[in-house]
């Protein structure tokens, strides 16, 4: 019956995803020619523009096909669904621009078309949150439940156990468990040798296969009874600890491989568009910013003797090692590949430290962008000498490398940058590299722009002092 109402409920979602559309083009041509203009004969009428959304409904679905927003998840969150929402609504404005465009349809109201953009995405988020809202209520009280047994009774099963008794609105029903061990709380229904019978009487929605490493000789015989009595059966990794929520599965001739962390940009699509994005925005910044970059080198050769660029080399993509510009704003000194820089660093010049107050010293490494050895977004790039002593100390800090470095990053919006936390940089950059679509880029870039551009780092009184970022 699970299956059935799941089936139902996804064409309701669409249905009404596709009746909000209609009904947000209708609310825009109301606000556009009924309440702030007067109805003027020649403009084009209603029903035309709703024969326009009618002739985008296939992309529509598809889009939305696309970014999963098709059946109603059930573990979705709501500030994703919101992301996804926007997402896809943004594409479809695209599409429907290019269209417009190539068509040459300039009958259309642009204002009807751009109100329409607004409500419909406004209108949509409000449908899915009533939606999810409505889901979560009826699993709470009991409806839409699916119902499921678990099979093993060590730490995995107590951990999922744990976690859908602490989230009713996942709307899962426990009928019990089957074990050769009784040591899972809720009800025991046999050992793994009854699972046959078990699954034939009890008839659940699901199976959940939470083995412990060393009942693994079990799992060929509980593979067997589950396709005997056509039971759907999800396993828990013996090493789910170690694997991340989303994992890459990968396949050789009929082993599958599960990759611990997914790269998104180790698709070849996705690096296109990212180094796209990187040569294009690179080269546009650096002809903006020219004036500025060249009043920074005057005043850095005026202030200082020494070269105006400091070159250094820093860790990239793979481990390479690639040389980093920037605007000289130390003294010379033979402490730069070693000593780190702090706030109150005597070797600072007082022109130096204005720039660095205003990221102004980062910009030549625009042109580190547009050579390819760094990208806008990313890990910020580390010396070698660091490293090495850090890549033995903080978790997870060699996967950075696993991407092109940045001038600016999600570490760094956060606030992560100069004199702050490396394990809690190196956590958002991990959650970059794991998360990274263009739409994260651009995000970052605006909230580098509104937030990350002024350095204001805070010496946190310890004794941990960062280097020059």
């Amino acid at each position: 019956m699970i299956r059935e109402n799941e089936a139902l409920l996804n064409r309701l979602n669409i249905i009404t995803d596709l009746a909000v559309l209609f009904f947000a083009v209708f609310v825009s041509y109301i606000i556009r020619f009924h309440l702030f203009v007067p109805v003027v004969e020649t403009h084009l009428r209603l029903p035309y523009y709703l024969l326009f959304v009618l002739a985008m409904l296939p992309i529509y679905c598809l889009i939305f096909c696309i970014f999963d927003l098709i059946s109603a998840f059930r573990f979705r969150s709501f500030s994703e669904e919101v992301v996804k929402l926007i997402q896809a609504n943004t594409v479809m404005a695209g599409v429907i621009t290019a269209v417009l465009f190539v068509m040459k349809w300039n009958f259309l109201s642009r204002w009807v078309m751009v109100q329409y953009f607004f409500i419909s995405t406004l209108l949509l988020v409000g449908k899915h949150w009533l939606l999810q809202w409505l889901m979560r209520y009826l699993r709470e009280k009991g409806y839409h439940k699916k119902t499921l047994i678990i099979l093993g009774s060590g730490d995995s099963a107590k951990d999922y156990l744990k976690t859908i008794r602490s989230r009713e609105e996942y709307g899962y029903d426990f009928v019990g468990y089957v074990s050769n061990y009784a040591k899972l709380e809720g009800n025991y229904l046999g050992d793994y040798g009854a699972l046959y019978d078990i699954l034939n009487e009890k008839k659940p929605e699901e199976l959940i296969c939470a083995l412990d490493l060393s009942e693994a000789g079990y799992l060929e015989q509980i593979m067997a009874d589950c396709e005997k009595t056509g039971t759907k059966i999800s396993i828990i990794p013996f090493c789910y600890r170690y694997i991340p929520s989303r994992p890459y599965i990968d396949q050789i001739d009929r082993i599958p491989l599960i990759n611990i962390r997914k790269i998104p940009l180790d698709n070849y699509g996705n690096a296109f568009l990212k180094r796209t994005m990187d040569f294009v925005g690179s080269l546009v910044l650096l002809i903006l910013s020219s004036p500025i970059l060249l009043v920074a080198a005057i005043g850095v050769k005026l202030t200082s003797p020494g070269p105006v660029i400091f070159k250094q080399e820093r860790v990239g993509l793979n481990k390479e090692i690639f040389t980093m510009y920037k605007f000289r704003s130390m003294v010379v000194n033979d402490q730069s590949e070693t000593a780190w820089s702090t706030n109150e660093d005597p070797r600072k010049t007082r022109f130096g430290a204005f720039l660095r107050k205003y990221s102004i010293d980062e910009l030549p490494q625009l042109y580190n962008v547009l050579k390819g050895d760094m990208s806008l977004v990313g890990p910020r790039p580390e010396l070698p000498y660091f490293v090495e002593n850090f890549q033995k100390s903080v978790p997870l800090y060699m996967v950075k490398h696993q991407v092109k470095p940045g001038i600016t990053g999600l570490a760094q919006v956060k606030g992560y940058r100069g004199d702050t936390s490396i394990p809690k940089r190196i956590e958002w950059d991990v959650y970059y590299i794991e998360h990274w679509s263009l739409f994260l880029d651009i995000k970052i870039l605006f909230m580098t722009v509104f937030k990350g551009l002024r350095n204001e780092e805070v010496l946190p009184g310890g004794k941990e002092q960062k280097k020059e970022q």
